[in-house]
């Protein structure tokens, strides 16, 4: 009777343990390199990859509209990318993404003191605004959007993705 009661405890526990569905990806540390390892992972896919910040405002508003568009596009890869000048949020980051829907998204937080390398890795002429997202085409074109996207935009851009598979 002890060994049932104590496999049906132990049972219990790792299925509480267990990881549901829509478990939130970790915070992964974006450092030299990463930007292409993004690249690698995403080829070929429609991919949205968003620069923010926990200190930036209009990314409070733009957040939650990010997070609708992901669930309502399952087809489009999306990346967020916490680009903020200030270190060490990971705290914040993540509280942000949860609470806008993006918990799940591929995330990321600068985690290199020198910025304007990983910028630079990313698009030497990118000075380090944002808002900023980067709309990947299956084919690797990229249209960049500077300061908040508009739903619309991504949207029609979206739309012309699935005109090309056709």
């Amino acid at each position: 009777m002890k060994r049932l009661l104590l496999a049906a405890i132990f049972l219990l526990t790792c299925l509480a343990a267990a990881p549901a569905a829509e478990t939130p990806s970790e915070l992964k540390p974006f450092v030299r390199g990463s930007w292409q390892e993004v690249l690698r992972s995403h080829a070929g896919r429609p991919t949205l990859v968003h620069f923010w910040g926990v200190t930036c405002g209009p990314c409070k508003v733009e957040l939650p509209l990010l997070g609708q568009f992901m669930k309502e596009h399952s087809e489009v890869d999306v990346v967020m990318i916490s680009a903020d000048l200030v270190p060490n949020l990971p705290g914040a980051a993540r509280a942000m993404l949860e609470k806008a829907g993006l918990g799940t998204a591929e995330n990321w937080l600068f985690s290199d003191g020198f910025v304007e390398r990983l910028r630079f890795e990313i698009d030497p002429a990118w000075q380090g605004e944002i808002p900023r997202t980067l709309l990947i085409a299956r084919d690797g074109a990229v249209t960049t959007i500077e300061g908040s996207a508009e739903i619309s935009d991504l949207e029609k851009w979206l739309a012309q993705q699935k005109a090309v598979m056709r």
